[in-house]
Parts: structure tokens; sequence; C-alpha cells
């Protein structure tokens, strides 16, 4: 079988490389930007790149051509795949095909999707079931984004964003989840739905394809996820959280289950982390894996790279890098980070469509209260107010030239710089981290 891969540099689309990759099949890709960590990953695997979208890289030979949906109408290796009748199909749709014959364990949410996914993929690898996986980041324990597996077992960061420019749903419509865990739902990705009556559809739509003998595992107390499964629901139900069996709390370092005497030495910051435990602990737990060894297993859980990675540290100051996108995620990061008691700066790319777009204006001042000073960092194409970002009292400004800013950042010697962003921040952070090394 030889594939080429439209879009090969993204998380989904790299990872489902390396799937592929593993299957036999020979791989070859294009992307606008070849760039680490994706890149590194594809060409270890012996994976072809292109940089650029040249139609010559569409040889005669391929079976075919598995599309991103990052990709458009116009874009010239697009075109020129409908003009040549190329077979074609949505990476989510070949994800499904390849995982057909697997049970099929299915992770969503608005925030924490990546982070627990590693957690539950990593807790079926310490019971030596081998699962294959497919995650939006680079778990520790595991180095990689994807793999095939050698078990009967497959874990999937499933996003409710849409499948390619020919398919307007879901990506984890196609997943064919035999168990599909919802650990929170926002509005989000306003780019392409309405409200959050739009999103709530799409998860309801992918739990009536979940089979009777299947699982849905979802927060308690989460008026949209009660919204979405009381339009109906065929298949057995768990809930997690306060109240529930399976209701974990922090204590400094520890993560504690309630109810019980089970407590780990715990590596990870924040309360929502012990929510991200609490889902891959409980859809293990339905796969047969013993609720104590599931847990006991996260003692060894390494963390996600760009999940609050500590970058530098020097006594006095400490540098983070977070994935934080939406005003949730920034609050619980920050409010996370002041467990230190020390100056807190935020660094924080309105990056995302949604941020783009000013969906969240009103609330993004808010979310940052927790720090002691902010950047709001802007991209050239934001047009809303952003004066609705500027504290009073002087301590939160909106810059666009991140060079400036970088060597701002370099002068603070004590207390905590967070970075937030979804993207690259255009390398800054490890720019800053090479400046404060040499001091």
């Amino acid at each position: 079988m030889k594939i080429h891969i439209l879009g090969i540099c993204g998380t989904f689309m790299g990872g489902l490389a390396q799937i592929c990759n593993q299957q036999g099949w020979q791989v070859t890709g294009s992307d606008l930007h070849v760039y680490p960590p994706m890149s590194d990953q594809l060409q270890e695997a012996g994976i072809i790149l292109h940089e650029g979208y040249d139609p010559a890289v569409l040889s005669g030979d391929l079976d075919l051509v598995v599309i991103g949906n990052a990709m458009s109408r116009g874009n010239s290796l697009v075109e020129a795949v409908l003009d040549g009748n190329i077979p074609f199909i949505s990476g989510p749709e070949l994800l499904g095909r390849l995982t057909s014959e697997m049970t099929v364990l299915a992770v969503s949410g608005t925030h924490g999707k990546t982070t627990t996914t590693s957690m539950l993929s990593w807790i079926l690898e310490h019971e030596g079931l081998s699962p294959g996986f497919l995650v939006g980041g680079v778990p520790e324990n595991f180095g990689v984004s994807a793999r095939r597996g050698a078990g009967k077992i497959f874990v999937v960061e499933a996003d409710e964003y849409d499948t390619a420019f020919f398919d307007k749903r879901s990506k984890f419509i196609h997943y064919h989840a035999d168990v599909f865990g919802i650990n929170n739902l926002e509005f989000d990705h306003a780019d392409i739905f309405a409200d959050l009556a739009a999103i709530e559809t799409q998860f309801h739509n992918a739990i009536r394809r979940i089979p009777r003998s299947g699982f849905i595992i979802s927060r308690a107390g989460v008026g949209a996820i009660e919204r979405v499964l009381n339009k109906g629901c065929w298949s057995n139900q768990l809930s997690i959280g306060q109240g529930t069996p399976v209701d974990f709390t922090i204590n400094g370092n520890q993560l504690i289950a309630s109810g019980s005497d089970m407590k780990i030495e715990w590596p990870m910051r924040g309360l929502h982390n012990a929510q991200n435990a609490e889902l891959a602990v409980a859809m293990a737990h339905v796969v047969n894996v013993p609720m104590d060894r599931a847990f006991f297993a996260l003692s060894e859980f390494g963390g996600v790279e760009r999940r609050l990675n500590l970058l530098f540290e020097n006594g006095s100051l400490k540098v983070w890098d977070d994935f934080a996108h939406h005003p949730t995620a920034i609050a619980t990061t920050l409010d996370t980070l002041t467990e230190e008691q020390t100056p807190l700066v935020a660094v924080i790319e309105l990056r995302s469509n949604t941020m783009k777009a000013g969906v969240h204006s009103k609330s993004l001042m808010a979310s940052a209260a927790c720090a002691d000073f902010v950047y709001w960092v802007l991209p050239e194409t934001i047009t809303w107010d952003t004066s609705l970002l500027l504290r009073s009292n002087g301590t939160s400004i909106v810059v666009r030239d991140v060079s400036a800013l970088e060597k701002q950042l370099a002068q603070q010697a004590s207390g905590q710089i967070v970075f937030m962003s979804n993207g690259g921040f255009s390398g800054i952070q490890k720019r800053l981290v090479a400046r404060l090394t040499e001091c």
C-alpha cells in the first residue's frame, strides 16, 4: 500500500502517518512547513517529507491520498488529486478503518484530552496490554505521539473539530468507539460551531454510535454533558468526579482517591490533572483493569510535552510552557502556578480561531486574574477591541513584537514566567531559555 498524506506535520496526521508506516505501508507526505517535533518523529521512522504542495509529488502508483482537515479547495495538491481522480480519504476515516477490529477507547472533551489519552495509554501499557494510541502531543512515557500497538486496544484523542473540507462531521464520529469518555464540555471552535448547542449535537451523534455493550463515561454535574445524555443514551454509563466512586483530590504532591486509603506520589500539578486521572482510570477499569492497579500506575506517569512543562529553573526563576488556549484552561493553569507563591508573569498568545474571533474577549481578563502581570500576544488578524484585556493598574499589555517581548522577559530575575499557546509561539520559549542559560 502506497499513500501520500497532505498536512502530515499536524499532530493527528503525523501520528496517523506513523501508524500507517508501522502497518508496513509506504508513506510519504506534504505540508506547508516541515518542522519539529513532528518532522523529527517522521524522519526517524523513514517517512519522506515534502515541504510545500507541489503536485509533482503525486506519483502514478499511489494507492491513496489522505487529506488533512487543514486542507481546502484551491490547494494545488488537493486540486491535482481531484483532477487526477486519485482515490482519497480523510484522516479520521482511515484511522477508523485501521482500528475497526480493535477495542477503541475515545477520550473527548473541551480540555485535557491529550493528557488523559496519554494517562490511559500509559495505564494500559503498565498492565502489559501494549495498546495502540494516537495522541495530540508527545507523552513522556512513550516519546512518540502514536503507535499501532501489539495488543487489541486502541486509545485515541477524540476531537470534535470537523473532519475535512469534504466531510464536516466531527472527527470522533469515525472512530467506532467502544468506550467514549467525556471529561468536560464548553463552547470552543467558534470558527465552525455557532454555539454550544451545535457542539452538543455532534457529541450526541457520537453517542448514537456507541454499541449497547459499550460504555459512556462522563463527568458528573456538567450541564452540557447532562443535556447530551438526556437526548438519549443506549450504552452502559459510568459517572466520574465529585460524589461518585471515581473521585480524586490533590494534596501537595499526592493524588488521593476519596473514600479509600489509596494515594500515590504524583508528578502532575493542579486539580484539572486529578480530573484527567479520574477519566483515565475509569476508562481503563471498564476494559478490565482493576481500579487500584490503574490508579497506582499513574505514579509512574511522566506527563506530556507542552502541558505545563518546566523549561528552566535557576533557584529564583522558573519558566513554564503550556498549551492553554481557552479561558477555562488559562485560569486553571494560572491557579495551579499560584501554589508557588512567587510573582507570576503570563504570556498568552491569542492564536486559536476562537481567540482571533473575539468569542471569549469579555472573559479573558478574568481568566488571567491569578497572574501578577499579563502579556497578551496578538496576531495581525485580530480586529476586536483589545482594550478589554487591559487592567486599570497597568499590569497587562498587548504586544505584537515577539522579539521585543523576548528581550523584556530576559530581564526578569525572579518569580515565574508561563507561556500559553496552542502553537509554537515563534519559538520564543526556547530562545528565552537560551538567553537565561547564558546569564
